[in-house]
């Protein structure tokens, strides 16, 4: 059985959200992974193009990439995984034409989780790139 695909965009909060994991509002949208792969999924293709488009015509505009997993599997696996996953972003937007530069990563693991639970429902949002800005 497919699990359902992850959200292309997050249009709110999911309920269950950690308190204090919503942040100002940024432009970037956070590209989302399926279950145990750090491969870009094609739908999240077109909105890192637009994050690509946008850090482009905002020059001095730097970012860091969380890489961020579910619940599942062990400490070390997942910040292994929460890296390669920041590093596959990152590569996206460096060949879309982003300076490497602008871009550094970070691995958190399942360590941040971005919504509480314990099934797919809180999963699907946990697997993901996240961006942070860093400067403008």
């Amino acid at each position: 059985m497919a699990l359902p695909s992850s959200p292309a965009v997050v249009p709110e909060a999911p309920t269950g959200v950690v308190p204090g994991a919503i942040e100002a509002a940024s432009p970037l949208k956070d590209a989302f992974f399926d279950f145990d792969t750090s491969a870009l999924r094609d739908d999240q293709k077109a909105a890192l193009g637009e994050d690509g488009a946008w850090l482009k015509g905002n020059a001095g505009a730097k970012v860091l990439i969380e890489g961020h997993c579910d619940e599942r599997g062990t400490a070390e696996y997942n910040l292994g995984l929460g890296e390669r996953r920041a590093k596959a972003v990152k590569d996206s937007l460096i060949t879309g034409g982003v300076a490497a530069d602008r871009i550094s990563i970070i691995s958190y693991g399942k360590e941040r989780p971005f919504v509480l639970g314990h099934d797919e429902s809180a999963w699907k949002w946990n697997r993901r790139g996240h961006f942070v800005l860093q400067g403008m």
